[in-house]
């Protein structure tokens, strides 16, 4: 049996009573608002006091918690009762092996049962995690293991190797067959856990304040950050991605989200368990998106979330082949363009509800059940958030600027700040609010629409640009799988919008194209804000998939007087030169 920490008073009862409210009120998004108030803990701890408890639950103890599917059709399951305890003699074996509270664990680990447990396990420990994608290189990985004071590493077999030539001082912990060292370091088998106690009583109280997670984030415009999150932003904040989703005990989830990313924790993690969900993952080497349909459809996936990227791949394919669609379904990472939105309700008959959060944040402004919503939109602030847009040059607040969140009644699901980096939290946590940089206006009714990065909007004529504005009429065309915009240098207007454009299957990179596409922004932009030049090419994105409009931009700044030689501008078309 798990013992649960004697340390939570009413602490479970207080996280139910905070979860049941927002489930009641999950179609009326003005009720919630108005009846919800985060719970505040002196000592929390999401293990012990939340998941524990669902697992000691005769209703809830044999429901699936996770579920791990593979492409040959392998798959892997666990109930909220054997998780509860795989995770307790996990817990156990790692303080025998000399993981203590606050210690740092990066844990590199692709979507197998073993990830899940680890997290459970360093929570109920108090140790802080540092999740990290299997993508990296050992450059990268030096860096995180440097910044981020790691003392122990969680590594599956075929990554080791990546931490041969990593300087530190850390333990590695090596899940599969073991080889006698990783580089120099003598390794501990993750087997060795099995025979641990599946009873885990915690040393002390875990606080609320204390450091849970490290999220390096995915360096869109800069050098990663470190954010650091808390027993409680993560754990008790993500009662708004919950909410966001519509997630409801019983529900089927399923998100496609790497590890190592905060969105797998978001949707693969907190808002699933949350919920008592079942966190349904499906494995494969190379997107397929008949293949996923089929998955989905044998599971009985009732919540589906999935970034821009993959519901622009999922369009491609033929979206009939899902028998039976999920009814609810959300898009997060990057704004969706409403043409994708259009399609998967045409084919599914449903809408996919965007939101707006970060590493930073849960989700701040969303789409949510049962509420009209604009396509396209970012939709409303969520309960619990006071959102407000801020004019960059005055400081006064409007209905259009920079997102940010007021500081008064502090949001539970807000980061502390970045870890190490006192100059950047100062400047993120400046006047009283939370600068999200990011730029929205408010439309009629409250919803917000997204304009941009404040790093990504630009001027031409003095006109001010949003990409994502142009990109969603870009992505219109047939021929456009993905699209970029950024400035172009021009003698008179100082800038120009210019897309560097990725093609769908079937189209040629040549004139015609082009021109089709720029007669297609032509028809359906005002003149100011015209795509004038466009360029085929591949869309630079970091390990995550959000593209680094950064890069592109830079290497605008290399074509001055002369132009790359595949680039297309609309003067070049007698079809498209101006009156």
């Amino acid at each position: 049996m798990n013992t649960s920490s004697p340390f939570a008073s009413t602490a479970t009862d207080r996280f139910r009573a905070a979860r049941d409210l927002l489930v009641k009120h999950r179609a009326d998004l003005e009720a919630a608002r108005a009846a919800f108030e985060w719970p505040r803990f002196e000592h929390f701890n999401f293990a012990l006091d939340w998941f524990d408890s669902v697992a000691r639950t005769p209703e809830t103890a044999d429901r699936l918690a996770l579920v791990v599917t593979e492409q040959d059709g392998r798959s892997e399951r666990r109930t909220y009762a054997q998780l509860s305890r795989a995770s307790s003699r996990v817990a156990n074996w790692l303080e025998s092996i000399g993981v203590r509270r606050e210690d740092r664990v990066l844990v590199m680990l692709g979507n197998r049962v073993e990830l899940w447990e680890v997290m459970l396990a360093c929570i109920k420990i108090g140790a802080v995690l540092i999740p990290t994608t299997v993508l990296l290189t050992p450059a990268d990985l030096a860096d995180r293991v440097r910044r981020g004071r790691v003392s122990c590493v969680v590594v599956a077999r075929e990554d080791a190797a990546k931490f041969d030539a990593v300087d530190g001082d850390f333990t590695v912990v090596l899940i599969g067959a073991e080889p006698a060292f990783v580089g120099s370091r003598a390794v501990h088998a993750y087997e060795d856990a099995r025979n641990a106690s599946d009873a885990y009583t915690p040393r002390e109280p875990t606080r609320g304040d204390e450091t849970l997670l490290l999220y390096f984030t995915s360096g869109t415009t800069s050098r990663p950050k470190l954010v650091e999150h808390t027993h409680t932003s993560y754990p008790v904040g993500h009662l708004s991605t919950m909410y966001w989703i519509g997630l409801e005990p019983g529900d089927v989830h399923l998100n496609v989200a790497s590890p190592g990313w905060a969105k797998h924790a978001w949707s693969n993690f907190f808002a699933p368990f949350i919920a008592e969900a079942t966190v349904f993952v499906y494995n494969y080497a190379r997107f397929d998106a008949r293949s996923l349909m089929e998955q989905m459809d044998r599971e009985g996936v009732t919540s589906f979330c999935a970034p821009p990227t993959v519901w622009r791949m999922l369009i491609q394919a033929d979206l009939s082949a899902l028998r039976e669609p999920p009814a609810k379904v959300v898009a997060a990472g990057e704004p969706l363009n409403p043409e994708v939105i259009s399609q998967v309700q045409r084919a599914w008959g449903v809408l996919i509800r965007d939101g707006f959060g970060q590493t930073e944040t849960t989700l701040q402004v969303g789409n949510t059940v049962g509420q009209a919503m604009i396509p396209g939109s970012m939709g409303r602030p969520l309960p619990g958030f006071d959102v407000v847009l801020i004019d960059p040059l005055t400081g006064m607040e409007g209905e259009e600027g920079e997102v940010c969140l007021r500081l008064d009644s502090r949001p539970v699901g807000l980061t502390v700040g970045y870890h190490g980096d006192s100059e950047k939290t100062a400047d993120a946590f400046r006047d009283g609010l939370y600068h999200t940089g990011d730029v929205a206006r408010r439309l009629e009714g409250g919803v917000i629409t997204y304009i941009g990065r404040s790093d990504d909007v630009f001027k031409s004529s003095d006109y001010r640009i949003s990409p994502f504005e142009l990109e969603s009429v870009l992505i219109e065309h047939a021929a456009v799988a993905e699209a970029a915009v950024v400035p172009s240098f021009d003698a008179v207007r100082l800038a120009v919008p210019k897309a560097y454009v990725v093609l769908a299957a079937g189209w040629n990179a040549d004139a015609e194209t082009a021109e089709s596409i720029l007669a297609h922004c032509r028809a359906h932009l005002a003149p100011f804000k015209r795509v004038r030049r466009l360029e085929f090419h591949d869309l630079p994105k970091t390990i995550s998939g959000k593209i680094r409009r950064v890069e592109l931009r830079q290497r605008e700044q290399t074509f001055t007087n002369d132009r790359p030689s595949g680039e297309y501008a609309d003067a070049d078309f007698p079809s498209l030169r101006a009156p």
